[in-house]
């Protein structure tokens, strides 16, 4: 029956469940009056029965209000234990050689609300632990090399094979891994890549360097001599997958963190990883955090819907997405696996498999040693075109 409005000894209220409720009021309220009477005088019963009243029908006053909230997500429960098995298990995958699409995102203008995403390209990547590295990446269906990159987990070369910028802009770039180049992005000017534009593509790839993706694919086991700390957190989520007013469009999800700290000389702690384990339905590795010296983030890996890679049945129930972002050098890049089974784990490869050679006969950028010249404010080019930069 439809609710409807109504007054009632000048009380405001809703009829239906008004009236039942009074119903089952006067009932309770006769027997307790037949009760009463017996020990008090007639005065005395009307007084409290003028009390009861008052108070039973002032209850209809209340109006309950509801607001729609996230959906709180059931947990599972998990030890410190548990949670590190489930680090080592991902950690037991040693080299993977994989067909993969790849999505870049250049996140430069996100401070103001935008973002310039790039189409999916074809990849081949081959990763070996600890640090080793070879990319691939192709123009899809014609497979046209844009580029190559490799690292041997100590210097990076980049091979630009196509930007859209001419011959000038393809290059070959040698660098260290440990070494911050920023300083290199206005004094490699056009008489280094080329044009403006070219500059621009070749800035990208400087800055998409293999070896930010090792530990994505490749995530390192747990270590007895660092500290770890695990707690817990909850966050709300929305879940595109899910109709807007589904009540699961906007959850509330629970995650353990585990939290892996290096001990430093002086005996303080100093944070190098934080785990995020989604605890909906089981637990699962969902996020890796790599931090700094200065306990920033480096990387904010997330690991996408899982699935079994290769076809021997050994490497289940691992990452089929991987997402990597760099906030320092402002870009996203999304690894997909082309076809799961065809992922071939645990292969050894030779050292020289990661050291990418120039044979396509490249003028090569040194950035170790444009970053000199730019340090010490000097250029050894003979090229009068090029001027010094501080």
């Amino acid at each position: 029956m439809p609710f409807s409005r109504g007054t009632i000894y000048g009380l405001t209220c809703f009829r239906e469940p008004c009236r039942r409720e009074r119903v089952m009021q006067r009932l309770a309220l006769r027997k307790h009056l037949r009760l009463m009477t017996s020990d008090l005088g007639r005065g005395t019963s009307w007084l409290v029965l003028a009390l009861f009243v008052t108070v039973a029908f002032s209850s209809c006053t209340i109006v309950k209000k509801q607001s729609k909230a996230p959906t709180l997500l059931k947990t599972e429960d998990a030890s410190e234990a548990d949670l590190m098995k489930e680090v080592n298990r991902f950690a037991s995958v040693t080299s993977l050689r994989a067909k993969m699409d790849l999505k870049f995102e250049d996140n430069s203008f996100a401070q103001f609300g935008s973002k310039e995403e790039y189409r999916t390209a074809d990849g081949e990547v081959v990763v070996q632990r600890p640090a080793n590295i070879l990319l691939k990446v192709q123009v899809p269906v014609i497979k046209t090399d844009v580029a190559q990159m490799t690292s041997d987990g100590t210097t990076f070369r980049v091979a630009v094979l196509t930007c859209g910028g001419g011959s000038k802009c393809k290059k070959f770039i040698k660098g260290t891994n440990t070494a911050d180049y920023s300083k290199l992005e206005k004094s490699l000017d056009e008489s280094d890549i080329g044009n403006g534009t070219a500059l621009k593509n070749v800035s990208s790839f400087v800055n998409l360097r293999p070896q930010h993706f090792t530990e994505a694919l490749l995530v390192r086991p747990i270590d007895p001599a660092k500290v770890y700390v695990v707690s817990t957190i909850f966050q709300v989520e929305e879940d595109d997958t899910q109709a807007k007013k589904s009540p699961l469009h906007e959850v509330m999800r629970g995650y353990y963190l585990l939290d892996e700290f290096t001990k430093q000389t002086d005996g303080s702690l100093q944070i190098a990883r934080r785990f995020w384990f989604d605890r909906v339905g089981g637990i699962r590795l969902a996020r890796q955090q790599l931090f700094d010296a200065k306990a920033e983030i480096e990387s904010d890996i997330v690991y996408g819907k899982q699935g079994n890679l290769s076809d021997t049945g050994n490497y289940n129930n691992l990452p089929l997405r991987i997402q990597v972002t760099r906030p320092k050098e402002k870009y996203t890049m999304s690894l997909t696996y082309q076809t799961p089974e065809l992922v071939t784990v645990g292969k050894n490869y030779p050292a020289a498999a990661f050291v990418l050679q120039n044979t396509w006969g490249l003028d090569e950028v040194d950035l170790d040693q444009k970053l000199q010249q730019a340090t010490a404010g000097r250029t050894d080019a003979p090229n009068t075109n090029t001027a010094a930069h501080p």
